[in-house]
């Protein structure tokens, strides 16, 4: 049975000289996605800081994962944080996932 939302994940390699570098190498994103309309639901990324990851959250969360330029944006007028185009990469790299999936509209 296919449910009615699903989860992708993407990962990005993160700078040198970072707290999240020294603890994961990598930032990692699974972002629970509705299958048919693209609407995101809720996200969790391996950033440091909690407040990181909930300013990640609401950045992304309420918007479509297919609208990745939209995203971009939000982030890159928005976020400041030296892992941001590691957080971009791997969102985009979720959505990717997510356009491959090839009952999304059905």
């Amino acid at each position: 049975m296919k449910r009615e939302n699903i989860i992708v994940t993407g990962y990005a390699k993160l700078p040198g000289g970072l707290t999240a570098t020294e603890l994961y190498k990598v930032v990692g994103v699974a972002i629970l996605v509705n299958r048919k309309t693209g609407l995101i639901k809720e996200i969790e990324c391996s950033l440091a800081t909690n407040l990181a990851k909930e300013y990640v959250k609401d950045i992304i969360v309420g918007r479509k994962l297919n609208d990745i330029s939209i995203i971009e944006k939000d982030f890159e007028l928005n976020y400041f944080g030296s892992a941001k185009k590691a957080i971009i990469s791997a969102i985009k790299i979720a959505s990717e996932k997510f356009n491959q999936i090839g009952d999304i509209n059905e």
